[in-house]
């Protein structure tokens, strides 16, 4: 991707983020459109130039998840008198912030737009409150035409494999990921759970100097890793320390639009901070017949065709669970090294907070602030991950132009799934691909969940009940074990 005009060249010029509230102090209850226009404003008033304010041509939002509006962009735009020619409000994914920044930029570039925000927040936080007061939020003012309460998307299932074998929200799946890429490095469940507080202990001395992290506070390894009454298991793999915070209300705003714009309208020069370029990749949303559990290929893909040949100045992982910023650490180690790189500008889900869909715009608001108080720092890699480590986006952000104008490649990439079939109800031996436990609030095990593959290469995918589950399912990843499948329910026992 080169060969842009200098003066089309996409620039960010104005970011803002903000939390209402934090998790020690209750937030004044405030609907999600309110708290995306306050990041709007703040953003506009970013850019240093009062001529941008009126000239937005392009909104692109973010899906809300805590509450639906059915047009976002338009909303806003009848709020500030905008005329758009372009707008857009996605799916539900942490891969979109930095998705539609890539689209934005590649929009820019070509001439079809020009000041363009990308937009989203959330409330969940003033939702939790709003129902534990017995309060309706409509009746308290939040908009619900066109929109409303949040609604029940049956896509947001998984296959039908998935939920046959009742392997299907983010607190079961990451630590599938997680153990296997532990086994494949020959860690204990110790060590793997030791390395995951050991970042996360870091990744909480980033969250308590940001001001609007919302739950800051510098934590000790020893702490994130321990179970406690109030650091209860919720995995083998990750304490609830370890799990993404999403009862927040955050909201954040980037505007984006061509240099020769940003010149025209005044932005002085150390607001302008440019966008190299971004790559995607996807890989089957069919957990259950992933080509791999030990990395991500479509990680691969984006950080190759990005064309990263060494760690980035600066680097922001999505961090809903600490598989995910381990991924992307090996991925850059392997094209270079990344000793010394700490994968976070924010402090990560646990600690900065979960604006669930939205949190990797936070993460763009941040790089565009670090390279504008060192220009002579960077780049800044910021990466987002949605689905089930499904989806992967990355963008490439300098103080300077990039020498070849713009890079990476803008269509994304589909990782083939494993080319072989789900069996159900299979009797006989097979070998684990990973495997994890989830527990309950008591603190016992609810179940174990199992991904394994029959002697024929077949996929049996399934979860044990409570009595069956192992505590530690670590061990079990790698080896063959006698399975009864029926209905998804299963009874290993040891070959």
């Amino acid at each position: 991707m080169t060969g842009t005009d200098s003066r089309r060249l996409p620039v960010i010029v104005g970011v803002a983020d903000l939390a209402s509230g934090s998790a020690t102090t209750a937030p004044t209850p405030a609907e999600p459109l309110d708290l995306v226009d306050d990041a709007v404003r703040r953003a506009l008033s970013d850019t240093g130039s009062g001529r941008l304010a009126q000239a937005v041509t392009r909104v692109d939002a973010v899906r809300t998840t805590s509450w639906r509006y059915d047009d976002l962009p338009g909303l806003l735009a009848r709020r500030h008198g905008w005329t758009l020619r372009t707008s857009s409000t996605t799916t539900v994914g942490g891969h979109w912030p930095v998705a539609l920044l890539n689209a934005v930029a590649d929009g820019i570039a070509d001439g079809t737009d020009d000041v363009a925000l990308v937009v989203g927040g959330e409330a969940q936080a003033s939702l939790r409150a709003l129902g534990k007061a017995g309060r309706d939020p409509v009746e308290a003012g939040w908009t619900a035409e066109p929109g409303g309460p949040p609604a029940f998307d049956p896509e947001d299932l998984g296959s039908a494999a998935m939920q046959r074998a009742g392997i299907l929200a983010p607190v079961q799946i990451y630590p599938l990921f997680e153990n296997a890429r532990a086994h494949a490095l020959g860690l204990t469940a110790d060590r793997a759970r030791a390395e995951s507080a050991d970042l996360y202990a870091r990744f909480s001395g980033v969250a308590a100097e940001h001001p609007v992290a919302w739950n800051p506070g510098v934590r000790t390894a020893d702490r994130i890793a321990s179970v406690t009454p109030d650091n209860r298991a919720v995995s083998d793999a990750y304490p609830l320390s370890m799990n993404a915070m999403p009862f927040v209300d955050q909201a954040a705003a980037v505007v984006v639009c061509s240099l020769q714009t940003a010149r025209d309208a005044g932005v002085p020069e150390d607001r302008v901070v440019h966008v190299w370029g971004g790559a995607g990749a996807s890989d089957t949303p069919d957990v259950v017949l992933r080509s791999s559990f030990q990395h991500s290929p479509a990680l691969a893909s984006v950080i190759d065709r990005l064309g990263v040949a060494g760690p980035p100045a600066l680097v922001d992982a999505y961090s809903c669970f600490p598989i995910v910023p381990k991924l992307l650490l090996a991925q850059l180690q392997s094209v270079g090294g990344a000793d010394d790189v700490l994968p976070t500008l924010l402090g990560g889900h646990s600690f900065f907070g979960g604006p669930l869909s939205s949190y990797s715009l936070h993460g763009i608001a941040e790089a565009t602030r670090r390279l504008r108080r060192d220009r002579s720092g960077g780049p800044a890699l910021v990466h987002a991950n949605g689905g089930y480590l499904t989806h992967q986006h990355a963008v490439l952000l300098g103080a300077e132009p990039h020498p070849d104008g713009r890079v990476g490649d803008g269509d994304v990439v589909t990782v083939a799934p494993a080319s072989t079939d789900v069996v159900t109800d299979h009797r006989g031996p097979a070998t684990v691909l990973a495997a994890a436990t989830t527990f309950g609030r008591a603190g016992t095990p609810d179940a174990t969940l199992v991904i394994a593959e029959t002697p024929d290469g077949r996929r049996v995918a399934g979860r044990t009940t409570a009595d069956d589950a192992w505590p530690d399912a670590l061990p079990s990843v790698g080896r063959t074990v006698e399975v009864t499948d029926e209905n998804g329910v299963l009874t290993v026992r040891p070959v």
